[in-house]
C-alpha cells in the first residue's frame, strides 16, 4: 500500500513523523515523501530538514494521501502544485488525509466541499472559508468519501491510529500504537485554549510571535 507524505517549505514536523511511525509499522505499507521537487525542505522554524525522495508528478495516485500543515500551509492554500496535485490524487485515493493546517490544503483542493472537518483551534474560521464546517474534534472521518481531517499537530497520531483500523483492522492499529508506547499521559491538562488560563494564551502568543 502506498502512502505519500507532502511536503512543502515551512510545514509543521510532528504533522508528518507522528503519524509516519505509526503507519511504517505495517510491513505492508510502503511511506513515500514527496514534494514538489525532490530534495530537502525546512519546517518552520528552519531547525530541521525533511527530504521528498520523488515529486508529486512521479507519485500522481498513491492510495493514500496525507497532507501536514504548518505556517507554509498559509502560502500552499493559495493554490499551485500541491493543491493539484491532491486534487488529482484524491479521485483514486483510498483514503485522502490531513493534520493541523494541511486540511485548509485539502480545502483549497475542493476536498471538503460540505463535509466537517477539524484543523488547529486557530485555524477553524480559515477553514469555513473553503466549503468545510468546522468543528471542535481531535479526529473527523468521512468514510464514505475518503477523508479523515485531524486537529492540531499530535493529533496526526491518533489519526494514523484510526487511519490503520480502517484499512486492516482494529488489531493492526493497536499493534502499532503499542509498538511506539504511545500511552499519553501528559503532565499538564492543558492541551486547548478551553482548558488553560489567560497567562498561558498571552504566553503562547509571544511565542507565536516570535516564529511567524
Amino acid at each position: 500500500m502506498q502512502v505519500a507524505i507532502a511536503l512543502f517549505p515551512r510545514l509543521t514536523a510532528l504533522d508528518c513523523i507522528g503519524p509516519y511511525e505509526i503507519l511504517q509499522r505495517i510491513p505492508s505499507i510502503d511511506i513515500t515523501f514527496v514534494g514538489e521537487r525532490r530534495g530537502e525542505f525546512r519546517t518552520e522554524n528552519g531547525m530541521l530538514g525533511l527530504t521528498a525522495d520523488a515529486t508529486f508528478d512521479e507519485l500522481p495516485t498513491p492510495e493514500i494521501v496525507l497532507v501536514p500543515g504548518g505556517i507554509g500551509s498559509r502560502e500552499q492554500m493559495r493554490g499551485g502544485p500541491l493543491v493539484e496535485w491532491v486534487r488529482h490524487a484524491h479521485r483514486t485515493t483510498t483514503f485522502t488525509t490531513s493534520v493541523c493546517t494541511g486540511s485548509l490544503i485539502l480545502g483549497a483542493a475542493g476536498v471538503l466541499d460540505g463535509l466537517t472537518a477539524t484543523t488547529h483551534w486557530g485555524a477553524l474560521d480559515t477553514l469555513a472559508t473553503f466549503g468545510a464546517k468546522p468543528i471542535t474534534q481531535r479526529v473527523v472521518e468521512h468514510v464514505a468519501e475518503r477523508v479523515i481531517t485531524a486537529a492540531g499537530v499530535s493529533a496526526g497520531i491518533d489519526m494514523a491510529i484510526r487511519l490503520l483500523s480502517l484499512l486492516f483492522d482494529d488489531v493492526a492499529a493497536q499493534a502499532a500504537q503499542v509498538f511506539c508506547e504511545y500511552d499519553p499521559q501528559p503532565p499538564f491538562d492543558a492541551g486547548h485554549p478551553s482548558k488553560v488560563g489567560a497567562d498561558v494564551m498571552a504566553r503562547l502568543a509571544e511565542y507565536r510571535m516570535a516564529r511567524s
